[in-house]
């Protein structure tokens, strides 16, 4: 009985504690809906003086205007000029400069694929299968706010409480201006830009390579096109025929390729430094190793779905395959068993130390499974390594 009392006594004081830290936040949140009711029919008055402000400037520039009406006659034909110029400028930009060209057995692919074969389903939006993955959390929110006010209330009493008023006024405004001076610009790009962004679309549309290297040319040409737009999501958006995810395939494949190709030469071309100490030359080949696997495992387990997305769009998917970039990279690695190696050799010899032994036979194994054996000079440096071992041992 005494514990079920003591049980029921805390049960109550947690109750209490729980409707007291209620209170307390209803209390904080009405205060706080208050501040802000208050500060929106500040913001409302600063409005609408702004609203006279820009109506009084207005009317003197129409005076300005009005009065500097004989110089405006006296430069008509100077404006006419200008105004030609600025119509040559605007209609160049209308139409994008022409794609690289591609290799000539690209060219007959591309010719026979769009031929026979039906354009590709569309595929679900990033957008929208994110979006499924985000939840709201009202803590996050209350937390933020908490702390806001108590830091606002610190500076509070070494400031002024109009200067923040006003510094948010004046945030706010310059805000709202600058989204609006944004929305303007994409507005006018899909007006003013249709024919350019047709182009565009006929040309990835049309789009088909047989070398991956012609598809990295393709682009970089589309990207520097597309750079000319003020905000290419923005503006595509509402271009319905934009082939968006036919594009989005193009640039995967061509930045994966690159990253992938780059990493290679950065392996197949790496040299023991002599001159650097044990740790540091064999921690930069363990480093070389280290991005290899991780970027090919990585590869490896989505490449399936990328072959199958690079045939729908007529994009090379070889290079992925064992027998392309994916296996020659494997080849790479086993010089960077061969130089880890030959080192540990050279430090065995100069200091004795078994230990290294261990240190090199690990990696070797590390490389040969990775590689799936190794070559006839990765062998002869892998004997060279046991055979000091073995003259250590006896």
């Amino acid at each position: 009985m005494q514990e079920e009392e003591e049980e029921k006594e805390s049960l109550i004081l947690y109750l209490k504690k729980e409707l007291e830290e209620a209170l307390e936040r209803n209390d904080f949140l009405e205060k706080e809906n208050r501040d802000l009711k208050q500060e929106m029919i500040r913001l409302k008055a600063q409005i609408v003086s702004l609203k006279l402000h820009e109506s009084e400037r207005k009317s003197m520039l129409w005076k300005k205007f009005q009065s500097s009406g004989e110089t405006i006659k006296n430069g008509e034909s100077r404006q006419k000029v200008v105004v030609q110029e600025l119509q040559v400028r605007q209609e160049k930009m209308q139409v994008p400069n022409a794609p690289p060209k591609v290799s000539p057995s690209a060219v007959i692919t591309k010719l026979t694929s769009l031929s026979s074969a039906p354009p590709p389903p569309p595929l679900p939006s990033k957008m929208f299968v994110g979006s499924k993955s985000v939840r709201r959390v009202p803590e996050v929110v209350e937390l933020y706010r908490l702390l806001s006010r108590k830091n606002a209330n610190m500076e509070k009493k070494s400031n002024s409480g109009a200067i923040l008023a006003n510094a948010f006024t004046l945030n706010m405004i310059g805000e709202i201006e600058n989204r609006s001076t944004h929305l303007t610009a994409i507005k006018s790009d899909v007006e003013k830009r249709k024919e350019f962004i047709n182009v565009l679309i006929k040309e990835v549309e049309s789009a088909a390579f047989k070398n991956i290297s012609d598809v990295e040319n393709f682009v970089e040409w589309l990207d520097q096109e597309l750079s000319s737009l003020v905000d290419e999501r923005a503006v595509l958006k509402h271009f319905s025929k934009w082939p968006e995810h036919k594009a989005d395939a193009l640039r995967e494949a061509a930045f994966n390729y690159r990253d992938l190709r780059n990493l290679d030469l950065q392996v197949s071309s790496f040299q023991d430094d002599p001159k650097e100490s044990l740790s540091k030359a064999v921690g930069k080949m363990q480093a070389l190793q280290d991005r290899l696997e991780t970027s090919l495992n990585g590869m490896e387990r989505t490449r399936e779905s990328m072959m199958k997305k690079y045939k729908d769009f007529q994009i090379p998917w070889e290079w992925l395959l064992d027998s392309g970039l994916i296996g020659q990279m494997k080849l790479s690695s086993l010089k960077l068993g061969r130089e880890y190696m030959r080192r540990i050799v050279k430090e065995v010899q100069q200091n004795g130390e078994e230990d290294y032994l261990l240190q090199g036979a690990r990696f070797a194994h590390r490389i040969h499974q990775f590689a799936g054996g190794f070559d006839n000079e990765t062998i002869e440096a892998f004997h060279e390594m046991k055979k000091v071992g073995m003259s250590i041992s006896t």
